[in-house]
Parts: C-alpha cells; structure tokens; sequence
C-alpha cells in the first residue's frame, strides 16, 4: 500500500510518499504526478517509503528527468537515488 499526500505551497507542490512504491501504486503515483505537472516546482519526499520496486524506480527517474526533486533521508531511499543518478 501507499499513500500519497499532496501538500500546494507558494513555492511548489509535495508530494509526501508512505509505504511501497511497487506495482499499482507506481501507476497511482504516475496519474497525481501528471495532475500537478504544471507545477513551478515539485517535491516527492521519500523517507516514509520501505520498498521501491523497478517500475517505481524508473517512474522516480522519469519525475527527476523532468524536474521533480527527490528527497530522502533513510539508507534505502537514499541508495535508490543514487542508484537513479539523482
């Protein structure tokens, strides 16, 4: 399970993931990402998430491409960014 908490600022939108970014929630994440597309800036803060699978990685890879910020403060999550190149 995941959930995704969407928080408008002045200064951009974040997205605040928990849980696991595997296989329907990578798509559910895909879908709020492209609703906020317009966006000045955009955050996805990661340090709640336990498990990345590839689809979720390559969806974080996508976002970062396009200007997203990742943001994580555990081992794991700060690994996957690594491993993503950000």
């Amino acid at each position: 399970m995941l959930r995704i908490t969407i928080t408008n600022r002045p200064e951009g939108v974040t997205l605040a993931l928990e849980g696991r970014l595997a296989g329907p929630w990578v798509h559910e994440l895909a879908g709020c990402w492209k609703t906020i597309g317009n966006a000045s800036a955009i955050c996805v803060q990661l340090d709640a998430v336990t498990f990345i699978d590839a689809a979720g990685k390559a969806l974080l890879r996508t976002m970062h491409d396009e200007g997203a910020v990742l943001a994580a403060s555990g081992c794991m999550t700060r690994a996957i960014l690594e491993e993503i190149g950000h």
